[in-house]
């Protein structure tokens, strides 16, 4: 429930970073004090970015264009209507709708529970859903953005998923289920995690792996465990943007 957003255009920063900017080792920039690396195969970029812009509205036309834009926000306040019984919305307009994408937040949730964003992100994965945009562009919240190609049975899927992972995280705060050991946590199972012998978790193994019906029919079997998936990576991550803001002074910026 993402689109992944492709870029292409000019790149400004002040004349204080230009002597850092990325270079050409084959076409060497103009204006450069000195050259350094290349970031991409391209001294600008690729172009066929653009090309691939201009397909697409060739393709779609003008009414196609419209149709897009108006199915992709209607999917978008769908499931910010749907969702918003269970999670607050963010930056929702004077008539409380969204744009062509709507941003959920989880502080509140794990302040009250523990249980984070990178928590429901994994265990989306047990329902058969890539998780969506997380920590941007607001730290702590997932961005949902369905654009204009999901049906409303993919919609509903999804809300289901999402509504139903508000139910489990409700069960942490009862205290029903410890914050140590649940199915957000220990997301995402993979098959062989659930063929053990020993299961010694809180909640049982069709808890884990079919938390709704129609998951039976259309499993999706992640291949990794918790161990080595985002948990290490994420606080890596943290730990390095931490390091990196201890040592830039962003008044410079």
């Amino acid at each position: 429930m993402a689109a992944v957003a492709t870029g292409m255009g000019p790149i400004g920063v002040k004349s204080h970073l230009a002597p850092f900017l990325p270079g050409h080792a084959v076409t060497p920039v103009m204006g450069m004090l000195e050259q350094h690396g290349a970031v991409s195969a391209a001294p600008y970029g690729s172009a066929s970015i653009l090309v691939i812009t201009w397909m697409y509205i060739k393709m779609m036309g003008d009414k196609g264009l419209r149709d897009a834009t108006f199915n992709a926000i209607l999917n978008a306040n769908y499931i910010a209507k749907r969702l918003g019984e269970h999670y607050p919305v963010l930056y929702t307009g004077k008539n409380g709708t969204v744009a062509h994408e709507c941003i959920i937040d989880i502080r509140p949730l794990k302040a009250e529970s523990g249980i984070s964003e990178e928590d429901i992100a994994k265990r989306l994965m047990d329902f058969g859903f890539h998780a969506p945009t997380m920590s941007f562009p607001v730290a702590g919240t997932l961005m949902i953005e369905p654009t204009e190609s999901e049906n409303l049975e993919e919609l509903d899927r999804f809300c289901d998923s999402m509504i139903q992972i508000r139910k489990e995280i409700s069960k942490v705060q009862a205290g029903e289920w410890p914050l140590e050991d649940n199915p957000l946590v220990n997301a995402p199972h993979t098959a062989d995690s659930l063929l053990d012998i020993e299961w010694t978790h809180a909640y049982s193994r069709k808890e884990a792996a079919y938390p709704l019906n129609w998951i039976k029919a259309r499993k999706y079997w992640p291949p990794l465990a918790v161990s080595t998936t985002s948990t290490v990576t994420a606080t890596y991550s943290a730990n390095a943007h931490q390091l990196i803001a201890t040592k830039i002074n962003f008044s410079n910026y």
